[in-house]
């Protein structure tokens, strides 16, 4: 428990000094007015009280990641912890942060059109496509797994198809409604039951005190399949330490932000309680595996059983209200992510609701046609989440190296940015060799082409530069 207490501090610390220290290498200006003021347009551009748009952006970016990549991870033993408190620190909370402050300068703009304003026009229309492909990918895998689990808690007549239709009911309506009609008023009441959740545990790991593995004794793989740490756990951890999803999430709340001070506590800072809410699963979980062992490779079975015993009937209910929240909000705001970056490219306007089906209906029949490919078995949705996790985190690289484009042209330190984008880089180049939706390559040769594929991109990097 020692080094589970030294990374907890560590990640509070992370914010109030690292978080101040990017807060200042940017530069805000308290005096600029924001996009919610100067484009408001009553749907997609509304100014919004700072707690409820950090509560927003909290449930946003939180999806199952912080929850099921960190128990999975925790697999891997106490790698996971520091991967957690470093990733979330130095690599994911910088990229939130820095995406939504360019989304602020940019009048609001969508991530694509950030990438492709400091990496090169063609870029912007790959990020384009990559980037909706992504946004349908989450829409459709965040459906069955909040839906199988809501089936478990009601009456056997509602079922898993029934509560497809209901969550899908209601990424419609949160697609195209106002974003303060929906998101706005329930987002801060599934923020506070999944916050209930991580604090109950965590309330609980200090009332049991479990003898948790120290990191003092030395970082071995514990891993009962034997899967590399590197690059497999880099990518199985994505939201609790770096996930390009979220980027594609704060220019929604960037376009509800009243002042550039509060983007700090709400894009650093929502980065660092998902940390958090990391770090207490994969110690959670941690014990778990100690007394069951690690054969058991569903996340929500690990949930089902820590929540029903630490936290009795009513609290374990009030949990998974929490999981099953998680998800289901991440999978709305993809899909309004994936309207807005097609109304960026088409220059649609958004204020009228015809304007937003028209977008929005393909991006639903996509989505339900990948859905019911994965439901034709097990092995069909474990493909799309992979598929998922590495778009994701490949996402993430070409933010980074946007980002640190940026930074060299307006001349602030860049390397807060770079070597992130460096590291980044060589984990989704490794994994994409070896992974079996992938290549399938020797670890080794894996190895090696993705640091020559990472020390190439430096290369032309130093040139341009």
């Amino acid at each position: 428990m020692i080094s589970f207490i030294c990374c907890l501090v560590a990640l509070v610390l992370g914010y109030f000094v690292y978080g101040k220290f990017i807060e200042r290498v940017f530069g805000v200006e308290v005096q600029r007015t924001t996009p919610a003021y100067t484009n408001q347009d009553g749907v997609d551009y509304i100014p919004m009280p700072s707690w409820k748009v950090f509560m927003i952006q909290f449930l946003n970016i939180a999806g199952l990641g912080p929850i099921f990549g960190a128990i999975m991870g925790a697999k891997f033993g106490t790698a996971s912890f520091l991967w957690i408190v470093i990733g979330s620190i130095f690599v994911g909370a910088v990229h939130d942060y820095l995406a939504a402050m360019l989304s602020l300068r940019q009048n609001g703009e969508s991530l694509p059109e950030i990438v492709g304003r400091y990496l090169g026009v063609n870029f912007k229309q790959f990020m384009r496509i990559f980037t909706v492909i992504l946004m349908t990918l989450v829409g459709a895998v965040f459906v069955a797994g909040p839906a199988g689990l809501l089936a478990s808690l009601t009456p056997e007549h509602l079922d898993v198809t029934f509560w497809i239709i209901v969550v899908f009911l209601y990424y419609v309506l949160a697609t195209l409604l106002p974003v303060d009609k929906i998101i706005g008023k329930v987002y801060p009441l599934f923020a506070i039951a999944l916050l209930f959740m991580a604090i109950g545990i965590l309330i609980m790991l200090f009332v049991h005190f479990p003898a948790l593995p120290e990191i003092t004794d030395g970082l071995s793989n514990t891993h009962p399949n034997k899967l590399p740490i590197f690059p497999i756990m880099f990518v199985s951890i994505a939201c609790g330490a770096i996930s390009g999803f979220h980027a594609t999430q704060s220019p929604l709340m960037a376009r509800c932000l009243k002042n550039e001070k509060y983007a700090r506590p709400i894009f650093y800072g929502s980065m660092i309680t998902e940390g958090i809410v990391a770090l207490i699963w994969a110690a959670a979980a941690t014990y778990f595996f100690q007394e069951n062992g690690m054969g058991e490779s569903n996340a929500a079975v690990v949930v089902d059983s820590i929540t029903k015993e630490w936290l009795g009937t009513a609290g374990a209910v009030l949990a998974m209200l929490g999981v099953i929240a998680a998800p289901i909000t991440s999978g709305d705001t993809a899909f309004r992510s994936a309207r807005l970056i097609i109304a960026d490219f088409l220059h649609l306007e958004q204020r009228t609701i015809l304007k937003r089906l028209m977008i929005s209906v393909p991006l639903f029949v996509a989505a339900i046609a990948l859905l019911l490919y994965s439901l034709k078995d097990q092995e069909g949705f474990d493909m799309i989440w992979r598929y998922f996790a590495w778009c994701n985190q490949t996402l993430a690289v070409f933010t980074l190296w946007a980002l640190t484009v940026y930074l060299v042209s307006v001349r602030k330190c860049y390397f807060i940015t770079l070597i992130p984008a460096l590291f980044m880089t060589v984990v989704c180049s490794t994994y994409i060799f070896v992974a079996p939706e992938g290549f399938g390559l020797d670890m080794t040769v894996s190895q090696i082409i993705g640091v020559s594929i990472t020390a190439f991109t430096l290369i032309v990097f130093l040139l341009w530069k």
